[in-house]
């Protein structure tokens, strides 16, 4: 056994930490030291705590914020997905210009315009207009020469803005019916066919 010197402070310390009598101070150091380092161990494991759930905290506020701006960016895009929607689900009476109308050149110009709108306002619906015709004569198509074939003075003429084609050698009455007949296949009540019609 070695002898080693210490001061009488030192001394009262490891006196106080007697549990029992008859301990000796060897016991005495040797149970604070192995304390020591169990809470040195302890310490040790509670920081490797502390960081992985610094870590995990840190990749979840991550994870949220990443979350977060995902969210933000699919609500921009729904903004503006609903935005065209609204656009697109305007009210034919807002894009019909009676200035704009008036500067036409005689009713077929007009009943382009008209039917122009009724396009921009109703683009998907729109098909619907091809189911209108006469007893044996198409009003609407998809091409120049579906209409040309089935008659040879039926004047086509391309619906601005679209892939549709519209007979235009009827006469002004038969525009305001034709009119009228595609304003109530694109879901406008009565009343509103006819405002539309009359704005030939």
């Amino acid at each position: 056994m070695k002898t080693i010197e210490i001061d009488d402070e030192l001394y009262q310390y490891i006196a106080s930490k007697t549990e029992f009598i008859g301990e000796s101070a060897s016991d005495i150091l040797r149970r604070l030291l192995a304390a020591n380092s169990e809470l040195s161990a302890a310490a040790v494991k509670s920081k490797i705590v502390e960081s992985t759930v610094a870590a995990q905290t840190e990749a979840e506020t991550t994870d949220v914020e990443i979350a977060d701006e995902v969210q933000e960016e699919t609500l921009l895009v729904e903004d503006v997905a609903e935005q065209k929607t609204l656009t697109s689900c305007q009210n034919i009476f807002d894009l019909i210009n009676k200035e704009e109308l008036a500067m036409e050149r005689g009713a077929v110009g007009r009943f382009l315009n008209i039917l122009g709108n009724l396009h921009r306002v109703h683009p998907k619906q729109f098909s619907a207009v091809l189911d209108i015709r006469g007893r044996d004569r198409l009003y609407f198509a998809q091409s120049e020469e579906e209409l040309l074939a089935t008659g040879s003075s039926s004047k086509p003429k391309q619906i601005p803005d679209s892939d549709y084609w519209v007979i235009t050698n009827s006469n002004t009455t038969k525009k305001k019916l034709m009119l009228t007949d595609v304003a109530q296949v694109l879901g406008y009540n009565n009343e509103q066919a006819e405002s539309i019609r009359d704005f030939l």
